[in-house]
């Protein structure tokens, strides 16, 4: 049964697309041409276009961030508790715009897109992208819904890279940023894990490097992948209270295959991502957490962050293993030595990575304060 719709709810919502006929230098030295970006919008631009928030996902995301597509949804959008009438990004003030990242299965341009010289699905040809090429390819929406300043860029993990790019590339578009369990750069841990991860793809024969038939994909191998990539999202506070040594019910103890209730949910989540990810982005987007690097282009991180023009939010979750607040706090350290505006706050969550979208209720209220702080200070600015 579908979830009841709250009076807070955005409601039904459309996922749109665009196209742009234009081509977008990689980092790679590639161009990319045409570009397909998928995107939903909530809430309303004001007269002078200034209240627009873009909210940037996470790894395996999608631009379907609040509401619901049809009345019979199971689940409405990945971060409905955040967007909405009333909610932390309230759509009776704001203009929430989210959009697929380039690389994506999920609308945007990626490898099973067609690619128009040989007229099949690109697959491994095609080229690798950074995060600084989703952004800049995220700039070419935004100007062509006709926003000339973004009030905030907002996202959490991957998102939280994408913002940071934002402040850096554009320094004069977002008039704010606010990074959530994010890094400046990816870590030896966490490129292990992705590398075990791409490991489970390319060991499954169903893969084909990459030229699998869309009817038979790789499932074993990314059910795995994504059950490696689900651990780090974790944390042991979090597995001790959901599973501790919890044997499944449905398994004898004495049965040589039988799974402790942990095993049980990384398969059942391993099984649930099949159908809704395609292997070849899964492997794209891993490639492109692990090349991410704040520096990149700079002499120095410092000669990057120097860029950065606008008030930064930034939070941190004490549990977080993969992205741990440490990682954060470097950034801080730079942010302030540069005399830079900026806020931090370590939240306590036993929930690891995952702390922003389970414990939204820990970081909220300090969110919508900064983001009252920065409208009001652009109201300010405005002339009358």
């Amino acid at each position: 049964m579908p979830e009841k719709a709250s009076p807070s709810s955005v409601g039904l919502v459309t996922t749109e697309s665009v196209t742009f006929d234009t081509e977008l230098r990689l980092e790679s030295g590639r161009l990319l041409r045409p570009v397909t970006l998928a995107f939903e919008s909530y809430g309303h631009l004001n007269n002078d276009r200034s209240n627009a928030i873009l909210v940037t996902h996470a790894w395996t995301g999608d631009a379907h961030a609040a509401g619901r597509h049809s009345e019979d949804e199971r689940k409405p959008g990945w971060w409905d508790n955040m967007i909405g009438p009333g909610k932390p990004l309230d759509t009776d003030r704001y203009f929430v715009v989210c959009s697929n990242v380039l690389g994506s299965c999920k609308g945007s341009t990626g490898p099973t897109s067609i690619n128009p010289a040989t007229g099949s699905p690109y697959a491994l040809s095609f080229p690798v992208v950074m995060i600084q090429d989703m952004v800049r390819a995220q700039k070419l929406l935004i100007d062509y819904l006709n926003i000339p300043s973004l009030l905030s860029v907002i996202g959490g993990s991957m998102g939280a890279m994408q913002a940071l790019s934002w402040a850096i590339l554009y320094p004069e578009t977002p008039r704010s940023i606010v990074p959530i369990a994010g890094t400046g750069r990816a870590a030896p841990m966490a490129i292990a894990l992705n590398g075990l991860a791409r490991q489970a793809l390319y060991n499954d024969p169903l893969w084909k490097k990459g030229n699998y038939k869309p009817d038979a994909p790789p499932e074993s191998g990314l059910a795995l992948a994504r059950a490696v990539g689900h651990i780090s999202f974790l944390s042991a506070a979090s597995m001790k209270i959901k599973f501790g040594r919890r044997f499944s019910a449905r398994d004898g103890l004495f049965d040589f295959f039988g799974k402790f209730e942990v095993e049980r949910y990384l398969d059942y989540n391993g099984n649930n991502f099949v159908r809704r990810f395609d292997a070849n982005s899964f492997l794209y987007l891993a490639k492109a957490l692990d090349l991410f690097d704040a520096a990149w282009g700079f002499d120095s991180l410092e000669a990057a962050l120097e860029h950065i023009a606008c008030p930064s939010l930034w939070f941190a979750f004490s549990s977080d293993w993969l992205y741990p607040p440490e990682d954060t706090e470097l950034l801080i350290d730079t942010l302030r030595k540069l005399g830079k505006n900026v806020e931090y706050h370590r939240i306590v969550s036993d929930y690891g990575h995952d702390s922003f979208l389970v414990e939204p209720e820990k970081f909220t209220p300090l969110l919508v304060d900064f983001l009252r702080r920065i409208d009001e200070s652009s109201d300010a600015q405005r002339p009358l």
